[in-house]
């Protein structure tokens, strides 16, 4: 090799020195499922955008105003989704230039050394190692892969300069991902993603580790086909991709304070989910493919924008636990009645007025929760609820407790506190409930007991603030849950006996007065003889 061409070929090398890491296959694939992503979350944006004024518009906004909204929605769309993109971008663009020095290093590989395929590989493998020493240098924790570099490319494997760059990135990346305090963007987001798949990951935690500026997840999520179990609370995430409904093996999925607005339709796909936890999001709906979650064991809704629950709610027959409380629900579905595994319903601060009577089909349900509604009444089925340990009908505008409530025989637990001048009696059969350990009829205009009270042995709450109640008196209820039964029983008791000593007296004033009558007649009948 002549000097000119032995100075030719160390400038090579030095260019190849001043070159950046190159990225990983996984950073690669990543960054161009974060770009295909972007595209079709900036359609669905810029689609949303559109239709959101035209349902102002029925509010009497000006539709000069309205345009003049649709365009800076879509002009912010579209800087959001520019700036998601960048890093995307940037790193697609690199591995674009990097293939484009491979082949001059090849092509400089076959002048230096022409006809022998190994001997020009020689000189690339001694700045590929070269450039290993001094990343290690800079990076004492990549010294592993500068070993495997070395091997592979004492092997002959292709590309060395490829291979080095790429492991390089990979063990730099992975170390900043050790790092639990580090928020990732979506790129690295992406590339978490292809890694996970490749190594088969049943369970992956991204609880509160996206930067605020991931507002939407790659399509590449629907490659973490082993997943079981999937965290993605406490983040800012506004949509999920189509391809979710991949993870067909999914049985846990938090997405619990984020943003999303809606579910994609293919979300009832995820055949063997159990566990849901969309709490604390922007909801509005449910799509209609949700009834096919008929694995579905728990389902958390709550504090969400929810009018509705769709009919196909009625399909999830194995749900056991299903809490909707902080909506804005105004009825339920008659199918819940078919959601008949059912335990628990929550369904505190919403806008209900009423509940089915389906809900008696519930047997197996334990726990009722409607704090702070709008309901009225309670349906006549209540008393079908065998099991029912719990039922908190506070703060809500109930005038009449039905008195077939006493067949719910395994009431533990009664609240119907705060429904203020509505309801002014407790149904007579509530000695029926012969279970009853806490009751509370606080702020209610009740102000007689029902003489049945004296049954409930087993109470020792009782809660009565705010009621004006005349019996018992409020002395006696300030002494305690089973003073008032006691002075019930007692009362009750003391009438029976002052009612037994009444009707003696009047029976023997009857006969007295039988007997003097025909006293009467008798003297009255000599009188006549004689």
């Amino acid at each position: 090799m002549t000097p000119a061409t032995a100075e030719a070929v160390e400038e090579l090398t030095r260019l190849y020195r001043e070159l950046p890491p190159r990225p990983a296959v996984e950073e690669v694939e990543a960054a161009a499922a974060v770009l295909a992503s972007a595209d079709a979350e900036e359609e669905a944006r810029l689609a949303e955008a559109d239709g959101e004024p035209a349902a102002r518009a029925r509010e009497g906004v000006p539709a000069e105003l309205l345009d003049v909204l649709r365009e800076a929605r879509r002009n912010a769309i579209r800087l959001r989704a520019l700036q998601q993109r960048k890093e995307a971008a940037h790193v697609v663009e690199l591995e674009r230039r990097f293939k484009v020095f491979d082949d001059l290093i090849q092509r400089a590989s076959r002048v230096v050394s022409p006809g022998d395929e190994g001997g020009g590989w020689g000189h690339a493998a001694a700045v590929v190692n070269e450039v290993v020493e001094v990343e290690a240098k800079r990076k004492p924790e990549l010294a592993a892969a500068v070993a495997a570099a070395a091997t592979e490319i004492d092997r002959g494997s292709k590309g060395g300069l490829g291979f080095e760059t790429k492991s390089v990135s990979s063990l730099r990346r992975a170390a900043s991902a050790d790092n639990d305090t580090e928020k990732l963007g979506l790129i690295q987001v992406a590339s978490l993603i292809e890694s996970s798949a490749k190594k088969g990951t049943t369970e992956l935690n991204l609880r509160g580790k996206l930067v605020d500026q991931v507002e939407w997840l790659p399509v590449s999520l629907g490659k973490l086909q082993d997943v079981t179990e999937l965290d993605l609370s406490e983040n800012r995430i506004m949509a999920l991709p189509s391809t979710i409904g991949s993870l067909r093996y999914l049985t846990k999925l938090d997405l619990h304070a984020n943003q999303l607005i809606n579910l994609p339709d293919t979300f009832g796909e995820l055949s063997s989910l159990i566990d849901l936890d969309l709490r604390a999001n922007q909801l509005k709906s449910l799509p209609s493919s949700f009834g096919n979650l008929t694995s579905l064991a728990n389902l958390d809704l709550s504090s969400n924008m929810l009018k509705v629950l769709p009919d196909c709610l009625g399909k999830l027959t194995n749900l056991r636990r299903l809490i909707a409380e902080t909506n804005e629900l105004e009825e339920l579905p008659y199918t819940i009645g078919s959601c008949t595994s059912l335990v628990e319903l929550r369904l505190d601060f919403n806008q209900l007025k009423a509940l089915p009577e389906a809900i008696g089909k519930l047997e197996k349900l334990e726990i009722l929760t409607l704090h702070y509604n709008r309901i009225k009444g309670l349906p006549t089925t209540i008393g079908q609820l065998t099991r029912l340990r719990e039922l908190d009908v506070s703060f809500n505008e109930v005038e009449i407790i039905p008195e077939n409530i006493c067949f719910a025989a395994s009431l533990v637990k009664l609240n119907v506190s705060r429904n203020f001048a509505d309801l002014r009696a407790l149904p007579r059969s509530i000695g029926e409930l012969e279970m009853l350990e806490e009751l509370d009829i606080s702020s209610n205009q009740i102000r007689v007991l029902p003489d049945s009270f004296g049954y409930l042995s087993k109470l020792r709450v009782f809660v009565a603030d705010e009621t004006p109640l005349e019996v018992p008196p409020k002395e006696v209820v300030k002494l305690g849950a089973q003073e008032v039964v006691n002075f019930m029983k007692n009362m009750v008791a003391s009438r029976g006996a002052s009612q037994k000593e009444t009707d003696k007296r009047s029976f023997w004033a009857w006969l007295r007065t039988l007997f003097g009558c025909c006293k009467k007649d008798q003297g009255l009948g000599s009188v006549q003889l004689s």
